[in-house]
């Protein structure tokens, strides 16, 4: 028999996965042309075509047991030398090979670093909405997820309910701008007046409270936002950084931890993310994708795409009476449900063959989640159905 921890994860499976399941059901019955599946933050740009060189250069110029070997659990020393040095080039900073630990993408990251500093009942604030998977990555290492609400109206923390939240258990706080569900970009006074709290909480408490800033959609924003650096705000920070939705690269599971100069206990912690990355059974990151993003950290995915249909449903949603904040990043809409049950309309939706993901699966209930990374032609065959179920739920 599975384990009780493994029995209620599989009873309360992702939403997120069985929509994408129900939509490859309904496909088959009605056509994949008939069916507007916009539940998975699934990239539908192609990566970059300096990605089909790099792969190939090395495949082709290096030798095959380097390419394909161990290296240290951190991964391939020059290799982290330049994503370092990359990163100081963008934003002023001053790490080194150190300061990066390749892992296998942001979620693998994440797991790391928690392992790295969670004893059983240490607490982890998130702001809600988040992504639903943090809960589950906190209790991987018996930690307890604290919620913490944001503003209903523009997503942004609320720096008194965190305050409020913060106990002598408080081990870390997980950041996610721009943000999934919402889109929404944490601005940089916001984040230096966070920090303020932290540090008043860190010498009442007497202790360290880490912020995780979970990145997987930094390159991924609009209109001439900017997104602040985290490291710049918090002196306890790390962040786990993807290149799934940069480059079009989910399924190569490649990323990297970037822990602060300043960072309390920093010695100790990098042996320890060096020691989990190993003994959580990731070993290392791919290696041959190691290498391919140390020749391709200047190529980027055309993000216009994504900003064309983020302003073709957002328009045509809000059209229909739907209320949602415009999303600054990612891609995602987090629209208002009329009626507030998230749930029975998601089902409603499934009527025009519409998959979309409840808030509630993101803590966010009232809400429901559409991911538009999808092609512009499915969004556009989609509008009539929109329409219907507009009008079925505004005026029914």
């Amino acid at each position: 028999m599975i384990s009780h921890k493994m029995q209620n994860l599989v009873k309360n499976s992702s939403v997120i996965r069985a929509m994408f399941e129900e939509g490859n059901r309904l496909a088959k019955l009605y056509g994949p042309e008939n069916v507007f599946d916009f539940s998975i933050g699934n990239p539908s740009v192609t990566p970059p075509e300096q990605i089909r060189t790099a792969i190939t250069d090395i495949l082709n110029e290096e030798n095959p047991l380097t390419v394909h070997g161990y290296m240290n659990n951190s991964g391939y020393e020059d290799v982290r030398q330049t994503i370092a040095e990359h990163i100081n080039h963008q934003h002023g900073t001053a790490f080194s090979a150190q300061n990066i630990v390749m892992t296998c993408g942001a979620a693998g990251g994440l797991n790391v670093i928690l392992k790295t500093l969670l004893n059983p009942e240490d607490e982890v604030i998130v702001f809600a909405p988040f992504f639903s998977e943090y809960t589950n990555y906190v209790q991987n290492f018996d930690g307890k997820l604290v919620i913490v609400n944001t503003d209903p109206e523009t997503f942004l923390p609320d720096l008194t309910a965190l305050k409020a939240a913060i106990t002598s258990k408080t081990k870390a706080i997980i950041l996610n701008t721009p943000n999934n569900p919402t889109g929404v970009v944490y601005p940089a006074e916001l984040l230096s007046q966070m920090e303020q709290v932290l540090t008043e909480k860190e010498q009442e408490l007497s202790t360290s409270i880490y912020v995780i800033s979970d990145e997987p959609y930094r390159e991924i924003v609009y209109d001439g936002v900017t997104v602040p650096f985290i490291l710049h705000y918090f002196h306890n920070g790390f962040i786990g950084y993807s290149y799934s939705k940069s480059l079009s690269l989910p399924g190569e599971r490649i990323g990297y931890i970037v822990v602060n100069n300043d960072m309390d206990d920093f010695s100790d912690i990098l042996s320890a993310l060096n020691v989990a990355t190993r003994i959580l059974g990731f070993v290392n990151a791919p290696s041959l994708f190691q290498k391919v993003i140390a020749k391709t950290l200047d190529a980027s995915v055309d993000v216009s795409i994504y900003q064309e249909n983020r302003d073709i449903l957002y328009q045509h949603l809000t059209k229909l009476g739907f209320e949602c904040i415009k999303p600054q990043g990612a891609f995602y809409l987090f629209p208002k449900v009329p009626d507030g049950d998230d749930k029975a309309f998601c089902e409603l939706a499934k009527k025009y063959n519409i998959l979309l993901v409840p808030g509630s699966s993101f803590a966010g209930k009232g809400h429901f989640r559409l991911s538009y990374c999808v092609s512009k032609e499915q969004i556009l065959r989609s509008l009539p159905a929109f329409e219907k179920l507009a009008k079925e739920i505004f005026h029914s």
